[in-house]
């Protein structure tokens, strides 16, 4: 099943794809029980996805809603460094001992089809595409075995990083959490349709030139390890997202650098999910407010 959240005639509410992926069934609308918000819709666990998928009524022609990022205002947006081989090595870097987390804030985010706003106060923003985990279950000391169990599904996530901010103090958070520089979408894809998230293939456009083409089963730390390392040090939530890294091929490590600029268009895609497109903009022609 794939959930998403999207706005239509100025309404923001949750929807299913349809199984002809053209169609788009608004949740509240076919199910007045069920709420209109992603992260409440997740809380209802299984019972409530199940409604969700059973659920049957108004539909909305997909080219006629706004794609949102699926879960608009997670608690936590995290992101793991070098967790890709080949990316510790265009880098210069060796394999760190642990796992390298950093927080993104969620106004970094913006939907799977609208623009990623290039800085004013930079000229260094960088795409990363990532598979992307969301957390269902509100959890704790999770084991390696039991992590499955608390994901909800899975998305697309363009690690938005404005390379010279990042690496201007010892955190790299003020890099990762630019407003609009991070799409997050188009949806996220239930469990029942990717058992394994393990060999999924991740593929990175930039005006049509092929930047990244890599497979998480190169991963070096697992989703499963990344939510059993995370929910050690603290408490996942519903509506969480884990970024899982970014393969190779990112604009800082070409040589010469080679940084979005205004008019770039960045296409990413992750076998069983989806695909999201974004044209680079420059903060100037942003509207005021996070998308």
């Amino acid at each position: 099943m794939k959930l998403l959240t999207f706005t239509h005639e100025g309404r923001t509410r949750v929807g299913r794809l349809t199984g002809e992926g053209a169609s788009v069934v608004d949740l509240s609308a076919a199910d007045p029980g069920l709420p209109a918000e992603m992260i409440s819709l997740l809380d209802l666990g299984g019972a409530g996805l199940e409604r969700a998928r059973a659920a049957a009524g108004p539909e909305l022609r997909l080219a006629d809603v706004r794609l949102e990022p699926p879960v608009l205002r997670p608690a936590k947006f995290l992101g793991i460094g070098m967790n890709y081989a080949a990316h510790l090595a265009e880098a210069g870097r060796e394999r760190p001992p642990h796992q390298v987390w950093f927080a993104k804030h969620a106004v970094s985010m913006t939907g799977p089809l609208e623009p990623i706003v290039l800085p004013s106060a930079s000229r260094a923003l960088d795409y990363e595409c990532e598979l992307g985990v969301v957390i269902g279950r509100r959890c704790r000391h999770v084991s390696v075995a039991d992590a499955p169990g608390v994901v909800a599904g899975y998305t697309i996530c363009n690690d938005g990083s404005v390379r010279d901010w990042q690496f201007r103090s010892p955190t790299v958070m003020l890099g990762k959490s630019f407003d609009r520089t991070s799409p997050v979408g188009p949806w996220i894809v239930t469990p029942d349709e990717i058992p394994d998230p393990h060999d999924l293939g991740l593929k990175t456009w930039v005006n049509d030139e092929l930047r990244q083409d890599a497979r998480t089963s190169q991963l070096l730390f697992n989703c499963w390890e990344m939510i059993a390392e995370l929910s050690t040090a603290f408490t996942l939530e519903v509506g969480d997202i884990l970024a899982t890294g970014s393969p190779a091929g990112v604009g800082a490590a070409m040589k010469p650098p080679r940084f979005l600029k205004a008019g770039d268009r960045v296409r990413m895609e992750i076998e069983k999910i989806g695909a999201i497109e974004n044209l680079v903009i420059p903060e100037a022609d942003a509207p005021e407010g996070a998308a």
